[in-house]
């Protein structure tokens, strides 16, 4: 193998994808290095439910002929790529890390798979998530900087198998958080696109109204590179947006002087660790040293962000799983069947109520985005403001082009740990204080994003979420480079 430092595993995918245009790498070579580092720390990590390693060494060595011949395909190709265990693969199981699906074998790639195969990249195998992606801890995986602490969920595995080395990049799913809160807890990049940006078909659903697929990665410019390759429309997908594919590539290393950011006043930094906090308003200082402005903004109707989320959550799971849930109810772990038996009892009145608020919250974003007055109680049209007129504007000079905020108001809990307890005595359990900063933006469809911003005195990860208007990922990519490009230039693996 052609000498490299660091070792391939510890690559971030631009500097392999770079490594491997110019012939210092193949991807053969990537590949056995991915899969030694998995066999070396998976045990530890349980990260992956498959791997798949002798198809992944066919791939690479049919990635490594299709380059020598001068038919690269772009950056994707050749790079080993982990998916979280809801995306389909022909031939390889997708279990949703759950006893109901230990037979379930697809036989078609999810549309993201395509898209990935299409670029050239090569699959690694499939990674763990709470089951049925119905929660926020991943219980099967270990932290990468902390096995005694939760990787975070439901896409643990996949932020885990990313932070240690074991993929170079991964898929997940976000549907209160499932993207972002695993990527804070273990120190890497996690990207939830605007609803609708990013195929689902092939995906399995926890609550169609609020999925979304998107990247974990070691870098922002990682991030770029794979929304490149997977976003796009599907009339599969009756939530896909006909939104002309962008080069997010083109926002990296673009200046920061002149956006707005907008801080939370209410709610993002209630009941926050104290370290959390200040970590993220270090990164938004850090920001404005680069020339962006920091705006104080006060977040509409948070008081109802816990009950429309559950409010659409729980029905919309429970529908998928109906059938299922009444022949197998014991398949199921004890947490998720008590959550799907519970919304056999939810009240269509109150699923209505839920997504009327829910239209009313998206309509109140966009006013803070725009610097604009909303009226609440006016009619609106959920789709109509996803299209080129609003995804061009980049604000008023009034209002903001980003939300700063936690990704997550606290660092990783213990295994085992049931609650949280905050500085004026209340508690909170663990899944709830992780889903809380997260899901407005899958209640609105924004696209969100989260990047490291430091450690806690434990040596705990802290992520930073930016949180963009509709079909704002280049803005996101741009002020999250211009951090990270400052601040951590050079990702580490976490120490397993």
């Amino acid at each position: 193998m052609t000498h490299l430092s660091p070792e391939p595993h510890h690559l971030p995918l631009t500097e392999a994808a770079r490594l491997i245009a110019d012939r210092s790498l193949t991807p053969v070579e990537l590949t056995r290095s991915v899969l030694d580092r998995i066999a070396a720390v998976d045990q530890k990590a349980g990260a992956y439910v498959t791997v798949t390693g002798e198809a992944a060494l066919r791939s690479a060595a049919e990635a490594e002929r299709e380059i020598a011949a001068g038919r690269r395909r772009g950056p994707l190709h050749g790079v080993p790529v982990a998916l979280k265990d809801l995306i389909d693969v022909t031939g390889v199981p997708t279990t949703a890390s759950s006893r109901v699906r230990a037979d379930h074998v697809p036989d078609a790639d999810a549309t993201v798979t395509e898209r990935l195969r299409a670029a050239g990249a090569v699959l690694i195998g499939k990674t763990h998530t709470h089951e049925f992606a119905y929660g926020l801890t991943t219980p099967q995986t270990r932290n990468a900087w902390s096995p005694e602490h939760v990787a975070g969920g439901s896409s643990g595995g996949s932020a885990a198998a990313v932070a240690a080395g074991t993929a170079t990049f991964a898929l997940g799913t976000d549907t209160g958080g499932s993207i972002r809160v695993p990527a804070a807890l273990n120190h890497v990049v996690g990207l939830k696109p605007t609803y609708g940006l990013v195929l689902r078909h092939g995906v399995t659903s926890l609550s169609w109204s609020l999925d979304h697929v998107g990247p974990l990665t070691r870098t922002v410019g990682d991030a770029a590179l794979v929304l490149q390759a997977i976003a796009g429309h599907d009339p599969r997908d009756p939530a896909s947006l006909a939104h002309p594919r962008e080069d997010y590539a083109r926002a990296l290393g673009k200046p920061v002087a002149g956006l707005r950011i907008g801080v939370p006043t209410n709610y993002y930094f209630d009941r926050v660790q104290p370290q959390v906090a200040a970590a993220v308003r270090a990164a938004v200082d850090a920001l404005t040293a680069l020339g962006a402005t920091a705006v104080p903004v006060h977040i509409p109707m948070t008081e109802y962000v816990h009950a429309a989320q559950w409010g659409h959550m729980v029905p919309e799971a429970t529908a998928y799983h109906q059938d299922t849930l009444r022949a197998a109810p014991d398949l199921y772990s004890e947490d998720v069947r008590i959550l799907l038996e519970a919304g056999e009892f939810f009240p269509a009145t109150d699923y209505i109520r839920a997504q009327r608020t829910r239209t009313l919250m998206h309509r109140a974003w966009l006013s803070l985005y725009d610097g604009t007055d909303a009226d609440a109680d006016s009619d609106y049209d959920y789709g109509s403001d996803y299209g080129s007129d609003a995804a061009s504007a980049t604000g008023s000079a009034h209002g903001i082009d980003v939300i700063a905020a936690p990704t997550v108001p606290a660092t990783a809990a213990h295994r085992g740990q049931s609650v949280f307890t905050w500085p004026d005595g209340s508690t909170e359990p663990v899944s709830d204080a992780y889903v809380r900063l997260s899901a407005p933006a899958n209640l609105t469809g924004f696209p969100a994003l989260s990047l490291p911003v430091g450690l806690d005195d434990q040596g705990l990860p802290i992520g930073m979420q930016l949180i963009g208007r509709p079909l704002g990922e280049s803005t996101l990519l741009q002020l999250a480079h211009a951090y990270e490009t400052t601040h951590t230039p050079t990702p580490k693996l976490a120490p397993l």
